[in-house]
């Protein structure tokens, strides 16, 4: 298990960026995992169960501890109904649904300490711009900040242009690179000031 930086565990928000295979959603599990109990996971990619599994064979913890705001069930043609810890959005595209489920966590979460992830902003790139993904991204931060939940959200650095990694960088507090060396997984932190910290393998 990687002990994460006091930088990261104590950053309101964060944002993993890195190429394809280089662990990031390792990471933004153990992260979720380290801050909370109770975490809340916005899948744009996976569905809750597939969500459910992968926590639990990273991070050793229970599964069902998990709420999903699932993006993919419904749109793969499988239509269930909402439960009290799976909420089903209709697409990745459709971030006001998104939104209004997430609302809805939040509000049935009245006094529980609970930690916030979405994997990944660059599935939500493929139906957006970045201005309007950015928007969405500053709105989830000041949700979350505002119930005192730390938020952590990816991005596939090789998938999108410098310029629009670099616009995602701005909502997030601190931002965690990745990379494969040799075969080995690295990462640094990089935070508003400052240069960043070395590569550390995990």
């Amino acid at each position: 298990m990687t002990v994460l930086p006091d930088a990261v565990r104590d950053a309101d928000s964060v944002l993993v960026s890195g190429p394809p295979m280089s662990g990031k959603y390792d990471l933004f599990n153990r992260m979720l995992a380290e801050w909370t109990d109770e975490p809340v996971v916005i899948s744009t990619g996976r569905t809750a169960e597939k969500v459910r599994g992968d926590y639990e064979t990273i991070t050793g913890r229970d599964g069902e501890e998990l709420t999903v705001v699932d993006c993919v069930t419904h749109e793969q043609g499988d239509k269930r109904d909402d439960t009290p810890t799976t909420k089903y959005v209709a697409s990745a595209g459709n971030l006001t649904d998104i939104g209004i489920k997430f609302t809805d966590v939040v509000e049935s979460s009245a006094g529980r300490d609970r930690a916030v992830g979405l994997y990944s902003l660059s599935q939500l790139l493929m139906y957006w711009d970045p201005e309007r993904i950015y928007r969405f991204t500053r709105v989830m931060t000041s949700q979350t900040s505002g119930e005192g939940w730390p938020f952590v959200g990816v991005v596939n650095s090789t998938a999108h242009d410098e310029q629009v990694v670099h616009t995602l960088h701005e909502p997030f507090d601190v931002v965690v690179e990745t990379r494969v060396e040799a075969d080995d997984r690295e990462f640094r932190v990089r935070g508003r000031v400052g240069g960043p910290s070395e590569w550390t393998q995990f």
